[in-house]
């Protein structure tokens, strides 16, 4: 049974438990569940920018951060499918790239939301939220404490712990106000339509 101090996410995948019989069905699930959030979080990325096309700053950073954004997603799916247990230095080279370029795209998208009046502040304030949390756990895993130690361990294990939960609320939240926003431009562009045929008819 994995602990929450203890043990990181990533040992779902191993193919090996550590008694030394096979863990086939975690592996699969594992590599199933996470392959597909990086698909998700690359594909939210790659429609992103289309919310933000109306002024060129707000293109231009939504593009940058959508294509770090990309590349996380991209990484999630590496770690996926390069089991710990038989891939360790590939597999931590895929989690520091997936969480360094999801803290730039997250920074990238908290300033394009600000500048972008059709957002609520709510949703920037949710992407700094998360934000800043990201920024100490990805110092934490290169310079904090090592695995070496019980309180290393805790800490690293506890800290990937908290920003896999948070990246899942702070995803579903801007998700939500991209959706918000993408109905509130339907029905404007909608009732320009409108205007425009009575225009046209009167």
């Amino acid at each position: 049974m994995l602990s929450f101090f203890e043990n990181f996410f990533s040992e779902l995948g191993i193919t090996q438990s550590y008694a030394g019989g096979p863990q086939t069905a975690s592996f699969l699930l594992f590599t199933i569940a996470l392959t597909s959030a990086g698909l998700a979080l690359a594909l939210y990325f790659f429609i992103a920018p289309s919310l933000f096309w109306e002024l060129h700053l707000t293109r231009a950073m939504s593009l940058v951060g959508s294509f770090f954004g990309i590349i996380s997603g991209l990484s999630f799916i590496g770690v996926a499918f390069t089991a710990a247990n038989l891939y360790l230095t590939p597999h931590r080279l895929f989690v520091q790239l997936a969480f360094v370029t999801f803290f730039i795209a997250v920074a990238f998208y908290a300033i394009t939301i600000i500048l972008n009046p059709m957002f609520p502040n709510l949703y920037d304030w949710v992407n700094i939220a998360f934000g800043v949390p990201l920024g100490i756990y990805i110092w934490l895993l290169f310079n904090g404490p090592g695995l070496n130690t019980e309180n290393g361990l805790i800490i690293q294990v506890a800290g990937q712990q908290i920003i896999a939960y948070a990246a899942i609320i702070c995803m579903f939240v801007t998700a939500y106000g991209s959706c918000d926003v993408v109905i509130i431009r339907s029905k404007e562009i909608g009732q320009e339509k409108l205007v425009e045929h009575q225009l046209a008819s009167g």
